[in-house]
């Protein structure tokens, strides 16, 4: 297990990958990764708001990650607003 900060802000944005279990076919590991705001860490269990998918095919969630599960944990910046993914803002253009 990874050494994990003692202290993690509430409201930090962070991604979490965890162990998702072995693959059958493969016999590799799998993982998965979780992006969103943290609620509460505890040390022994991290709470946090999960980003809903960029492209909205699953919405906003809270989860709760096992510290055992984690493998890596890291902060990670915002996503940038909507205006700014598409150039200049309407007030420009008037």
């Amino acid at each position: 297990m990874p050494a994990l900060p003692r202290v993690i802000p509430r409201g930090a944005r962070i991604v979490v990958r965890t162990t998702a279990g072995t693959d059958p076919r493969t016999g590799r590991m799998t993982y998965r990764d979780y992006v969103g705001h943290v609620e509460h860490w505890d040390g022994s269990t991290l709470t946090m708001i999960r980003d809903a998918a960029a492209n909205g095919s699953r919405p906003q969630e809270q989860v709760s990650i096992e510290a055992e599960s984690i493998v890596r944990l890291k902060p990670v910046p915002e996503r940038p607003r909507a205006a700014a993914r598409h150039g200049e803002s309407d007030a420009h253009h008037a």
